[in-house]
Order: C-alpha cells, then sequence, then structure tokens
C-alpha cells in the first residue's frame, strides 16, 4: 500500500468539491477557534481578578455590617449599621490587639458626579488618611485626604483616573477644578494611580472625599460601611480576626460569636470565591465550544457520507480491479484527517489571534492555556477518526458487482 499515492488521491478528491471542502473545515475551524478563545478569556478573566485582588494587599482584612436576623435567617453582609467611627478607633487605639497595622473606617454611597456638561455614576467612598496605607493606593498627582480634612467636612475630592477621563477627556489636569456630587460643589485634589481591572467596584472609576463629608454632607449617616484593616503581616490574619472579633463582641454586647452583627472578609476568602466562579465559568465556556466541535465533525461525517454515495461506482472499480478493503478504508480516514488537521491548524491560529485581540479590547491579560490548544487538536484528531470511519466502513463494504450498477 502507497500511502504517498493514497495522499496525493485523497487531495485530488478533496479538490473537486471546494465548497463542500471548505465548508467541513470551517466547522472544525469554528470548534477549535472557539476552545481556545473562551478557555483563554476565562483564564485571563481568573487572572485579572487574582491580580486586582493581591494588588490591594494579602494582608488586608475588610469587616462589615450584617443585617438583623429575621427568623432563622441570616441577616445580608453590608446591609447593616451596626459599625461606627467610634468601633475604627476602638481597634485603633486597643492594647490587646497586637496584630493590626492600621485601620481604615470607610463608608461607600453611589452617586452621579457633574462636571461641566458631562457627568457619570461611580462609588464615592468617604475615607480618612489611613486609606492610602490599608490599600495601598498611590497618587499619580496632587495630595490625597488629610486629618484635618476630615474633622473640618471638607468639600474636597480624589478621582480615579476613569473618572478623570469621563468628566475632563484623556490627559486633562483636573486640579483645581469643581465637581458635582448630591448638588454639592467639591475641589479635585488628586488623582490616585491606576490599580487595573474594570466594574462598579474598580478602584479607578471612584472618588475619594474625607469619611465626614460622606456621612452629614453627602448621604446623612453616622454608621460606616466597612472598616478595613491591614494586618501587620499575611500570618497574622487569622491572629487579627480573632483579637478584633472578640473586641466588637464586647462593644457590641454579644455573648454568641453566632449573633455576631458583623463579618470578616480577607482577600484570601474573596480569591478564593473568584476563582471558583470563573472555573465554573471556564468550564461551561469550554463545554459550550467542545460541543461545537463536535457538530463540526458530524459535519464531516455527513460529508464524507456523500462523497462515499457519489464515488459509489469508483469504489466498485477498484475493488473489482483488486483494491483491498484495507486500502479503501484507509483512503478515507486519511481525507476526514486532512480536514480535521486542516481545520485544526487554522482553528489554533485563528483562536490565538482571537485570544490576543478580546484581551487587548477588554483589557485583560493574555492568557494561552497549552493544554487547551493539545486538548482542541487532539479532539480535532480523535473527531476526523471517529466521524471519518464510518464512511470508510461503508466505502469499504459495498459489494463490487453491486457498486458497478449504482446510478
Amino acid at each position: 500500500m502507497d500511502y504517498q499515492e493514497l495522499f496525493s488521491e485523497s487531495l485530488i478528491s478533496l479538490g473537486l468539491n471546494k465548497v463542500r471542502t471548505g465548508l467541513a473545515i470551517l466547522g472544525v475551524v469554528i470548534g477549535i477557534g472557539s476552545v481556545i478563545t473562551l478557555v483563554s478569556l476565562g483564564q485571563a478573566s481568573q487572572k485579572s481578578v487574582a491580580n486586582q485582588i493581591e494588588a490591594l494587599g494579602t494582608n488586608l482584612l475588610t469587616i462589615s455590617p450584617v443585617g438583623k436576623n429575621v427568623g432563622m435567617v441570616r441577616g445580608a453582609m453590608g446591609g447593616g449599621t451596626t459599625l461606627t467611627t467610634d468601633d475604627a478607633e476602638a481597634i485603633k487605639n486597643s492594647t490587646v490587639i497586637t496584630s493590626v497595622a492600621a485601620v481604615s473606617p470607610e463608608y461607600a454611597g453611589r452617586s452621579q458626579i457633574i462636571a461641566g456638561e458631562n457627568n457619570t455614576n461611580v462609588q464615592v467612598y468617604g475615607v480618612t488618611p489611613a486609606y492610602l496605607e490599608v490599600h495601598r493606593l498611590s497618587l499619580a498627582s496632587g495630595s490625597f485626604i488629610i486629618s484635618q480634612q476630615v474633622s473640618s467636612q471638607s468639600r474636597v475630592a480624589v478621582l480615579g483616573p476613569t473618572v478623570v477621563e469621563d468628566l475632563f477627556g484623556e490627559g486633562a489636569n483636573p486640579l483645581g477644578k469643581t465637581v458635582r456630587i448630591e448638588g454639592q460643589n467639591f475641589t479635585v485634589i488628586g488623582v490616585s494611580a491606576a490599580k487595573g481591572g474594570s466594574g462598579p467596584q474598580s478602584l479607578d472609576n471612584a472618588i475619594f472625599v474625607p469619611l465626614t463629608t460622606a456621612q452629614k454632607v453627602l448621604y446623612g449617616v453616622k454608621y460606616l460601611s466597612s472598616i478595613a484593616v491591614a494586618a501587620k503581616s499575611e500570618d497574622q490574619i487569622d491572629l487579627a480576626r480573632n483579637q478584633i472579633g472578640y473586641l466588637l463582641l464586647e462593644r457590641h454586647r454579644l455573648q454568641d460569636p453566632a449573633e455576631a452583627d458583623f463579618r470578616f472578609l480577607s482577600q484570601e476568602d474573596i480569591l478564593s470565591t473568584a476563582s471558583e466562579i470563573s472555573g465554573t465559568f471556564t468550564t461551561l465556556l469550554t463545554g459550550i465550544a467542545v460541543i461545537s466541535l463536535v457538530v463540526g465533525g458530524i459535519g464531516i461525517m455527513n460529508i464524507m457520507l456523500v462523497t462515499v454515495t457519489e464515488r459509489t461506482r469508483e469504489i466498485g472499480l477498484r475493488k473489482a480491479l483488486g483494491a483491498k478493503k484495507k486500502v479503501i478504508i484507509t483512503q478515507f480516514l486519511i481525507e476526514a484527517a486532512l480536514l480535521t488537521f486542516s481545520g485544526g491548524a487554522i482553528g489554533i491560529t485563528l483562536g490565538i489571534a482571537l485570544s490576543y485581540i478580546l484581551a487587548s479590547y477588554l483589557s485583560l491579560p493574555f492568557v494561552l492555556s497549552l493544554p487547551s490548544i493539545l486538548l482542541a487538536f487532539g479532539v480535532s484528531a480523535l473527531t476526523g477518526i471517529i466521524f471519518g470511519f464510518y464512511p470508510a466502513q461503508k466505502a469499504a463494504g459495498l459489494e463490487p458487482v453491486e457498486a458497478l450498477r449504482y446510478e
């Protein structure tokens, strides 16, 4: 059996109907390209979330109030009003708590921000000077909020870079300019450095004002949305959680820790949850892409069956001249393999290119998963063999006399 001759005949056979061959290859291209692109984007989003969380500091611990329990239903995190500035001061000044480096009391609200004819809806954080240290935030220009501005309820604001671009345009210098928040005029004193990320909780798309200004001037509240704490090291996160927990239970006059009106959330907790969600999403997308690859394989089988029908007389003639069953099977498997490998090569190239383009467009890190490429190509090869075998068997099983009579 001359494999080179069979290969040449397979190429000639596929070239006789270029449209049909092209459509078969296209199905494989779409399937493999989808697998690579979707897996890459899923892993890129997971890496982006991990980078954002780690940028905030692995020693960050957030304390959030919990809403009141209703019957057997536990109150929602962030839904309570039990944390106060006094709680934050008690944590900061406690001689019992030895694991905390800095404490940042915070209040968060969402408002429409106006500058001239432009406006945007962003998260407004009421903060103290400690916010910079606790959240590892740095400034691109200007200055941050100082203690005097907190005590005097000053109407000053530090803008995130995305807010600057939305309100004043790319590359603009907003220092000294005025923005309106909830009908109040605020003077821009600083611009924070970009931390990356997107979405409503991104610090790049946020405004920072003095804590007392946010509480009393903008939103009329006395409580805090959260207290952020920087432990002295990542190893002391659990110790900080326990020390602060006992202090707050005592301050809130609670005996049972199960009835605590606050909850802790570490960066490790957030990263674990985000990774789990992202992993599930990636698996779902991969499943959808694999289904499209199988559909492409079914398309190849369908085309090969049509080819067998069209070439019935040719097959009968070859068998009458002594061609063995093994030769017939091999030729049709080669044709199926050529379709899938051609589609695989194009699909891999297209998938990598699309992954890079979409990652750049969505401001995500470009992640190329070698296992996903090998998986896609392996499934492609397996698809060619599996879906090409039945038509090949059918062709090889034709009786020469019956095949020659076929019209």
